[in-house]
């Protein structure tokens, strides 16, 4: 994959540039739908640990649409390097407080990569979100199952935690993340599992959140191996603008 381009970087500041209240509406005619998106600048695409754009630039996008009963529908989309270099995932589910402070979710992703053939994932996916004192806890299962054309007979499952904790009157936030791969077939560990984790910080004003952080796996380091297929460890930078 080719470095960012200057088109590239053109989509994201126009995407900066628009403004906040691009889609605000009066409550009453929003019909309790509400409406979120971004874009995004990272120095490497790492999805799982695993490095999608060749250990190099990409900018990303998102765009959600969320009702108050609960129900959302989404895309998120990336540049890589492979399958003709771009990355559309398409997701829906319904998602609500099942208890005081803990949300429940349940949803697909339809991961697509257009122009090449066979290569579509779809991934249930099983999420709780909650809070322990300062700290916000996500926890969440994914689950690949076989016999999709891109797959195979084979099947993997992810699981993770993510944790994130705000400074009182700062802009920063401190976030960690640990997930489990395990897959039919190779995963980047030699007995089809493998772990990656993360630690990092984000710092935000006003719609503009600048990222940092460290991200690593456990793949087998056997003669580059762990380099090899971008799953070593590496300090990631990203630079995002929300709307």
């Amino acid at each position: 994959m080719k470095k960012l381009s200057r088109a590239c970087l053109g989509m994201l500041l126009a995407a900066v540039a628009v403004p906040s209240t691009a889609f605000a509406q009066d409550e009453e005619d929003t019909d309790g739908i509400t409406i979120t998106g971004g874009a995004t600048v990272v120095s490497d695409y790492r999805f799982r640990g695993f490095s999608q754009s060749n250990e190099e630039g990409a900018i990303q996008g998102t765009f959600t649409i969320a009702h108050d009963s609960g129900f959302y529908l989404g895309t998120w989309g990336s540049s890589i390097g492979f399958n003709n270099g771009t990355e559309i995932d398409l997701y829906g589910g319904f998602a609500k407080e099942i208890a005081p402070g803990l949300t429940g979710d349940i949803g697909v992703t339809a991961y697509t990569y257009p122009g090449a053939n066979n290569t579509t994932v779809i991934e249930p996916y099983v999420a709780l979100t909650g809070t322990i004192g300062p700290a916000s806890v996500k926890g969440g299962l994914a689950w690949a199952p076989g016999g999709q054309n891109s797959l195979g007979d084979e099947s993997a499952i992810y699981a993770y935690t993510d944790i994130g904790v705000a400074i009182p009157d700062t802009p920063v936030k401190l976030k960690a993340h640990l997930g489990y791969a395990n897959s039919d077939s190779y995963l980047g560990g030699l007995d089809g599992e493998v772990f990656d984790y993360s630690v990092g910080v984000d710092f935000t004003w006003k719609a503009l959140t600048l990222g940092i952080s460290y991200v690593n796996t456990d793949a087998p380091k056997i003669g580059g191996y762990k380099e090899a297929i971008g799953a070593d460890g590496a300090v990631l930078f990203s630079l995002g603008a929300a709307f």
